[in-house]
């Protein structure tokens, strides 16, 4: 059992098993979720059934169980693996006399502790509200203000509903609320899609990091950077915890080779990732959508490793990426007694923080996004210093030559690179 932990609030987990391989996988999640959110989990209850009960969730006879485990481990708050309806919310808070969190909370509620930037803090608000749509209930005040204003069975849920309680709620109120959180983030994407259009103008290939929260994508992305950029001092927020990075990072890595790319830092993914907030992290999402190349990267010393590929492809599929070439990248290496750097198929199995490793990594991107590249001979006008000087920002110039006739260029080209400059190709 878990020692007591100051200022921590004691929270007992519980689920319902609809035999399920993945059960144990989630309900370990859980227990991370729950430590994410600052509660200290003191023990867990698990009932293998046929069907959820409609009304409350678990049995009754499980019901008693848990509510006195949960007494005697003197746990205040009752988090459960699933999305609960309204109303097995209500009964179980009655029946256990705890503060009732189902798993979708949970999230969201990491996610509005975690976010840091306008848009990522309305994406949150946005699914917050949503969530808390269907559950208004007029005949639930006392308790609702007592959840809303983090009382004695709360457990750091003191801004559920956006910031405001529940009582001063509405679903008027809401859906005005809503409505101007769209346009606000419809707004800030028309900003980023101006940005992205201005990176597409240039052919430069886009990278996305992608993955299960907190396997190392802020890191890799650092590393590129250390090694490669001469942006390093831009370096992304890391930490070991889940959720840590929520917005989209954007950076520029130039190779030692003369090639560039856009790499991109997204947010991870994780089991039953709420839908609302998969919809309003849709626009931040854009950037993988439009990638030339995803790189999975992976806890490779989590023994759930296979299952978290799946969570991925899972998000992945939710949000329309289907046929983008993706590398999978084995990261932590250094915690396991395996040798790396290694090439493995279409995945390497590496260490962010280790350079041999990054270097390696880079050669693999170089491969995929840069296999299409041909070296073409163009002859520019002696006055196509404009031209020049786009071959010299975008592609990989290997000669250049002034003579009576004109620049003589010897460049590797994108075929997009390609079409642009037909008119110049010797």
């Amino acid at each position: 059992m878990i020692e007591n932990t100051p200022h921590k609030t004691k929270a007992f987990i519980a689920g319902v098993n609809l035999n399920d391989p993945n059960f144990d996988y989630y309900m370990n999640e859980l227990a991370n979720l729950t430590e994410a959110a600052n509660m200290q989990v003191v023990g867990q209850a698990r009932q293998n059934a046929e069907h959820i009960i409609a009304g409350t969730y678990f049995g009754l006879g499980k019901i008693n169980e848990i509510k006195d485990m949960a007494r005697g481990l003197k746990a205040k708050v009752l988090v459960l693996n699933d999305e609960l309806t309204p109303v097995q919310i209500r009964n179980l808070e009655k029946l256990t006399k705890l503060r009732v969190v189902d798993r979708t909370e949970l999230i969201l509620e990491i996610f509005s502790n975690r976010a840091q930037t306008k848009q990522a803090k309305l994406q949150v608000q946005l699914a917050q509200l949503q969530y808390e749509l269907p559950r208004l209930h007029p005949s639930e005040n006392s308790l609702d203000q007592q959840r809303g204003n983090g009382g004695s069975t709360g457990g750091g849920f003191a801004n559920r509903g956006a910031g405001e309680t529940k009582l001063e709620l509405n679903r008027r109120t809401i859906g005005k609320q809503i409505s101007i959180i769209k346009r606000e983030l419809q707004t800030i994407s028309k900003q980023e899609e101006i940005k992205a259009k201005r990176r597409n103008q240039n052919h430069i290939p886009k990278v996305a990091l992608v993955g299960y929260t907190n396997a190392g994508k802020s890191t890799t992305m650092n590393g590129l950077l250390t090694e490669f950029s001469k942006h390093s001092a831009k370096q992304v927020f890391v930490k070991n915890m889940l959720f840590a990075t929520l917005d989209t990072n954007v950076r520029r890595i130039d190779l030692d080779n003369n090639f560039s790319f856009i790499l991109s830092d997204t947010v991870g993914f994780i089991s039953k990732l709420p839908h609302n907030l998969i919809e309003s992290f849709k626009a931040t999402l854009q950037e993988v959508k439009d990638a030339d190349l995803l790189i999975n990267v992976v806890d490779a010393s989590d023994p759930n490793m296979i299952q978290m590929i799946r969570t991925t492809q899972n998000v992945l599929d939710e949000i329309g990426v289907k046929n983008t070439p993706m590398i999978t990248a084995y990261n932590k290496a250094d915690k396991s007694e395996r040798n790396y750097p290694q090439i493995e198929g279409s995945g390497i199995l590496y260490s962010a923080i280790d350079t041999k490793s990054i270097a390696t990594l880079a050669d693999l991107i170089t491969k995929h996004i840069f296999s299409s590249y041909k070296q073409i001979n163009l002859l520019l006008p002696l006055s196509a210093g404009k031209i020049l000087a786009y071959l010299h920002e975008n592609a990989q110039v290997l000669k250049e030559n002034y003579q009576n006739d004109g620049i003589h260029v010897v460049a590797r080209l994108s075929p997009q690179e390609q079409a642009h400059l037909a008119n110049y190709i010797n």
